[in-house]
C-alpha cells in the first residue's frame, strides 16, 4: 500500500553519516495537515562543525522553527544532514544561514527561522539568527528559549 512515507530511503534502517552537507540527502513527506497553519521546532543542542581556519571543533545549540506548507522534512534525514557538518569547515554565520536556506529551498515553508547559539571559542560566543520574513500572525511560535551566553555568572 502506497503512503506518504513510501518514498523515504533513510528511515527504518542503518544509514551512514554523509561525508559533507552537500552530499547529505534531505527527504520530505507530504504535510497531512497542510490546511492548518502550525509551527514545527527542531532543536539540535549538540551541533558541531569545524573552524575553516584552524580545523578545531565548534559547537552550537541550533533551534529551527518553521511553518510548513505542502512538505515536512523527515527528521532522520535532517539529523544526518546536520551531522554531516561534523567534518565541514565553515564559519558560524555560514553554517547557520546555509542550513536555513537549504531547508527553505527544499521545503518551501510558509516561514522559517533558525537560531544558531554558538559556544565561545577565543572567549567570544557568536549567535546567528536568520528568518525568511515577518513571523506569521495567529500561529503560536514560542521564544527559542536559549538564554544569552553568560559564562560562569
Amino acid at each position: 500500500m502506497e503512503t506518504i512515507y513510501s518514498n523515504l530511503k533513510q528511515l527504518g534502517g542503518s544509514t551512514v553519516l554523509p561525508k559533507s552537507p552537500e552530499e547529505a540527502e534531505l527527504e520530505r513527506v507530504a504535510n497531512p495537515q497542510a490546511d492548518t497553519a502550525y509551527c514545527i521546532r527542531f532543536t539540535a543542542p549538540e551541533f558541531t562543525s569545524l573552524c575553516p581556519m584552524t580545523g578545531q571543533p565548534d559547537f552550537a545549540h541550533l533551534v529551527i522553527d518553521y511553518v510548513p506548507g505542502a512538505w515536512l522534512v523527515e527528521s532522520k534525514s535532517l539529523k544526518l544532514y546536520l551531522g554531516a557538518f561534523r567534518n565541514h569547515g565553515a564559519f558560524h554565520e555560514d553554517c547557520t544561514v546555509s542550513i536555513g536556506r537549504r531547508l527553505v529551498d527544499f521545503l518551501a515553508p510558509q516561514w522559517l527561522r533558525i537560531g544558531g547559539y554558538w559556544y565561545p571559542r577565543g572567549g567570544i560566543p557568536i549567535d546567528v539568527f536568520w528568518q525568511t520574513g515577518v513571523q506569521p500572525e495567529g500561529i503560536w511560535i514560542p521564544d527559542q528559549g536559549v538564554p544569552p551566553y553568560r559564562g560562569r555568572g
